[in-house]
C-alpha cells in the first residue's frame, strides 16, 4: 500500500530537518567529529569569561615575573621559585587556554592533530610544575620559619636554582614521554577508535596512569600539609612568645629575631594561601579522573569543562593573592603600569616602605 503523496512530503521534510539539525566540525570531510555548539548569548558570554581569565592569567603573571626579576630587592630565593611558578601560569594563559577556550565552546578542535597532543603534554606539564614549585616553596618557608636566623645560609639561590630545574625537569620529561610514547591508552584501543574523528582532541588515559597521576598530584600534597600545618604550629607559638614578652618588646623595641620571624610568617600565610586555591582548583579535576578511569567515563562532558576550567583560572589567581597580601608587589604594579620602572636607577628603587615592612 503506498503513501499518499503529503506522507511522503512530510518524511521527506522530516528527514532533511534531522540532517540540517546535525552539524559537523568539518563538513564535507569523511569522518568528521559532529559539533553542538552553544546559542548565541551562551556562547558571547563563555568566550567572554574563558578569554578573561586567560588574559588574567597572561599579564597578571607577566607583572610578577616582571617585578621580581627587575626589582633587585627582591632577587631571594623564595621570589625566584614564585616567579618559576608564574612563568608556568603564564604560559599556561598564553599556550592552553585560548586554544581550550575554542575546543570548549564549539565543541571542536580546529588546531591540528599535532598541536592537540602537544597542547595535552603542556597541560599536564605546566600543571605538575606548578605542583612541585608549590612543594619546594612549602620546604623553603618550613625552613625560614622554624630557623629564620639560619635560613640565609640554608636556602640560597643555587638551591633554588635547582629546585627550579627539578621541577620544570620532571613535569616536562613525565607528561611527553608517557603522551608520546603511547603506554597512556593501552588497554584502550577499542575506546581510542570510538573517539576518533578529524576535529576531536582527546587524550584518554588508562586505570594505571590515572592512578600514577593522581598519586603523583596526592603526595606531594600531602607533603605541603603536613609541611604547613608545622608552619601555623610554629608561627603560633613564637606568636605566644612574643606577646608574652611584650612588655620587654615596648620597652626596647622588638628584636631583629622577631621582625624576621613576623616577616617569614606573614609569607609563609600569603603562600599557603596559594597552594590551598590550587588544591580547591585542582584536587575536584585529580579525583573525578580517577572514578571516571574507574566507572567506564561516567562524567557529563559539561561538567569535566567545568572541572578543566577551574584548573585553568588557578593560573589566574596567584598575581591576585599577591596584590591582596603583599603591599610590596602593588608598590610594583604601580612602578610598572606607569613606566617609571624605565628609567636608569629604577631597579634599585626600595618597595618595602615602613608600612610595607609592618605588613610584609
Amino acid at each position: 500500500m503506498e503513501l499518499p503523496e503529503d506522507s511522503h512530503r512530510e518524511v521527506r521534510i522530516n528527514n532533511s530537518y534531522q540532517l540540517a539539525a546535525v552539524q559537523f566540525c568539518f563538513e564535507n570531510v569523511n569522518g568528521s567529529c559532529i559539533k553542538t555548539p552553544y546559542s548565541p548569548i551562551p556562547r558571547m558570554i563563555l568566550y567572554a569569561v574563558f578569554g578573561f581569565g586567560a588574559v588574567l592569567a597572561v599579564f597578571g603573571n607577566l607583572l610578577v615575573i616582571i617585578a621580581i626579576l627587575h626589582f633587585k630587592q627582591l632577587h631571594t630565593p623564595t621570589n625566584f621559585l614564585i616567579a618559576s611558578l608564574a612563568c608556568a601560569d603564564l604560559l599556561v594563559g598564553l599556550t592552553v587556554m585560548p586554544f581550550s577556550m575554542v575546543r570548549s565552546v564549539e565543541s571542536c578542535w580546529y588546531f591540528g592533530e599535532s598541536y592537540c597532543k602537544f597542547h595535552t603534554c603542556f597541560d599536564g606539564s605546566f600543571c605538575y610544575a606548578s605542583l612541585f614549585h608549590l612543594c619546594f616553596i612549602s620546604i623553603d618557608r618550613y625552613i625560614a620559619v622554624t630557623d629564620p636566623l639560619v635560613y640565609p645560609t640554608k636556602f640560597t639561590v643555587p638551591i633554588s636554582g635547582i629546585c627550579i630545574a627539578v621541577s620544570w625537569g620532571c613535569s616536562v620529561t613525565y607528561s611527553f614521554s608517557l603522551l608520546y610514547t603511547g603506554v597512556n591508552d593501552d588497554g584502550l584501543e577499542d575506546l581510542v577508535i570510538a573517539l576518533t574523528c578529524v576535529g576531536g582532541c582527546q587524550a584518554p588515559m588508562n586505570q594505571d596512569w590515572v592512578l600514577f597521576g593522581f598519586l603523583l598530584f596526592f603526595i606531594p600534597t600531602i607533603a605541603m600539609l603536613i609541611l604547613y600545618g608545622k608552619i601555623f604550629l610554629v608561627a603560633k607559638h613564637q606568636a605566644r612568645k612574643i606577646e608574652s614578652t611584650s612588655n620587654q618588646t615596648q620597652a626596647c623595641g622588638e628584636s631583629y629575631k622577631d621582625r624576621v620571624a613576623k616577616r617569614e610568617r606573614k609569607a609563609a600565610k600569603t603562600l599557603g594561601t596559594a597552594m590551598a586555591v590550587f588544591l580547591v582548583s585542582w584536587l575536584p579535576y585529580f579525583i573525578d579522573s580517577v572514578i571516571d578511569a574507574y566507572m567506564n567515563f561516567i562524567t557529563p562532558p559539561y561538567v569535566y569543562e567545568i572541572l578543566v576550567w577551574c584548573v585553568y583560572y588557578n593560573s589566574a589567581m596567584n598575581p591576585l593573592i599577591y596584590a591582596l597580601f603583599y603591599p610590596w608587589f602593588r608598590k610594583a604594579i604601580k612602578l610598572i603600569v606607569s613606566g617609571r620602572v624605565l628609567r636608569n636607577d629604577s631597579s634599585a628603587m626600595n618597595l618595602f616602605s615602613e608600612e610595607a615592612e609592618i605588613h610584609n
